[in-house]
């Protein structure tokens, strides 16, 4: 497994993978010092995560392995399918999984998606628009949130 530390506007991200993908994408409380060197397998995902965060990017490309459970996977593609600058929420997606009274289950996959950013968790919201729960801290969440949804000017005409 290898792993690099990229500076990005919301904190060190951590990214871990190797051959096969990459496997986790967290981000730190803590400043830590940034990689120096980025290894080989972890090139790529670096470089589009770079984009994303200057406004370049709006999907990603990398081979992702993540770990998880069958149901966990299958949150985590259904998340990929909301598009940048959209968000749905928890009973939305429980729907599109086949099973409303899953929410609490979809919830919980959700919070425990290893790929920051990449599978957007931060486009879950609440049923009634409300920012919840985001383990990189609600901050972050709008932050994430404000950047993919630029304010639009407003034309005097």
């Amino acid at each position: 497994m290898e792993t690099a530390f990229i500076k990005t506007p919301v904190g060190i991200a951590k990214i871990e993978g190797d051959e096969n993908g990459v496997s986790v994408i967290s981000i730190l409380d803590e400043e830590i010092p940034t990689s120096a060197k980025i290894p080989k397998n972890l090139k790529q995902a670096v470089k589009e995560l770079d984009e994303y965060f200057e406004g370049k990017r709006h999907d990603f490309t990398f081979e992702m392995n993540p770990s998880g459970t069958d149901f966990q996977k299958s949150v985590w593609k259904e998340l990929l399918k909301i598009p940048f600058g959209k968000t749905t929420s928890y009973m939305d997606l429980s729907n599109k999984m086949g099973d409303v009274k899953a929410i609490r289950a979809v919830a919980s996959a959700n919070g425990k998606n290893p790929l920051w950013i990449v599978v957007p968790c931060h486009r879950v919201i609440g049923s009634d628009g409300s920012l919840t729960g985001y383990a990189g801290g609600l901050w972050r969440k709008k932050w994430l949130l404000e950047h993919e949804t630029p304010p639009t000017q407003q034309s005097l005409f």
